[in-house]
């Protein structure tokens, strides 16, 4: 029996409601920040400080935050900026940026330490092409939502030549890929692209971290799970009992990767458009790449003459999976979920596809 991504996730929040005033290391301790000490004091960003009990790092300094990771006792952390009295911004040993308790507790300032600096925080940004947000400077990071084109971010970080940690319009931080194709980074006040200029990171021994073809076998694993549930039309978004097709495409990539993708079919060609570079004949199509049909007219290719492919209404998604097979679901006849054959009939009823991990 599967056991649904949104039922996980609801499991979670409740064990996450009864957790979140207690504290890491023993039962008796309390959230962090919850009751800050009054000895504590304003640290200047580039002091290093020394973890003294077992404390989370968030990503946003809130016990609402999500854990990024857990420090442990005597780890050595970099202070990067304190935005008020109650939270410390912090890089660890492997990289990762995020919020602990100033409660001395938890954390002991060296106030004689000097570090470097991290990139200036007075550069902001666009996002040039649709982007993973994550919770750590790695693709293993949990994809916290992807960016879209076109949204505005504040620069607050580099820890490598790979990332950039930043800081979206809603508050939301996260780390983005440093690669210019995603970004363009311009300071407050003047003009033109700059580079920020990394902050050296720390010594950490090599990982090796799934890309997105590894991304892109988790989704479609994700979907195999599926197979013979039933379809629906207009099925529900809160459960996986049965499917219609824009709802099995939008769960799988949930399941897989945390991504939530719009609800219908017609919102999801609309983000891969917006997101991607979309291609108009299935011979440009690679593995994981989303596949949108017109309504069916027929199952010869005179019945689609003369019909502005450009113009026509999305009715139906699916996602190819090379070799002229594809994973979708359409009809209560066909039997649900399942791997079909990329027949005549649905090659004349393609309009364009795209990829949504990159």
């Amino acid at each position: 029996m599967i056991k649904s991504h949104k039922q996980l996730t609801a499991s979670l929040l409740v064990s996450a409601a009864i957790v979140a005033g207690l504290g890491v290391s023993a039962p008796g301790n309390a959230a962090a920040a919850s009751n800050p000490s009054n000895s504590v004091m304003a640290a200047a960003a580039g002091q290093t400080a020394v973890i003294e009990a077992s404390v989370r790092l968030r990503s946003t300094p809130s016990t609402s935050g999500e854990v990024v990771k857990y420090l442990q006792k005597g780890d050595q952390v970099q202070i990067v900026a304190q935005p008020n009295s109650y939270w410390y911004q912090v890089k660890a040993a492997d990289g990762s940026v995020g919020y602990t308790s100033t409660d001395d507790k938890y954390i002991s300032v060296n106030s004689s330490s000097v570090g470097t600096p991290t990139a200036p925080s007075a550069q902001t940004g666009t996002i040039k092409y649709g982007v993973n947000l994550r919770t750590a400077p790695s693709t293993s990071g949990k994809v916290l939502r992807l960016l879209k084109k076109g949204e505005q971010v504040q620069l607050l970080a580099q820890p490598n030549s790979s990332w950039y940690q930043i800081q979206t319009s809603d508050g939301s931080i996260g780390y983005i890929s440093s690669s210019d194709q995603y970004t363009s980074f311009a300071n407050n006040g003047g003009t033109g692209t700059v580079t920020p200029t990394p902050t050296p990171p720390a010594p950490v021994p090599p990982i090796s971290t799934p890309g997105a073809s590894a991304q892109i076998e988790s989704v479609i694993s994700a979907g195999m799970g599926y197979l013979g549930t039933p379809y629906e039309f207009g099925s529900s978004r809160y459960d996986t009992s049965t499917f219609d097709c824009s709802d099995f495409i939008r769960q799988i990539f949930m399941d897989a990767v945390n991504l939530k993708l719009p609800a219908d079919s017609r919102q999801q060609g609309d983000w891969v458009k917006s997101n991607s570079t979309v291609v108009t004949s299935t011979s440009g199509l690679k593995r994981g790449d989303l596949m949108f049909f017109m309504d069916y007219k027929g199952n010869s290719a005179s019945a689609y003459e003369g019909i502005d492919k450009s113009k026509a209404r999305i009715s139906h998604v699916a996602m190819y999976l090379g070799d002229g097979q594809v994973l979708h679901t359409y009809s209560v006849a066909s039997g649900g979920v399942k791997v079909d054959k990329l027949s005549a009939s649905w090659t004349n009823r393609f309009l364009f596809g795209g990829s949504v991990i990159r």
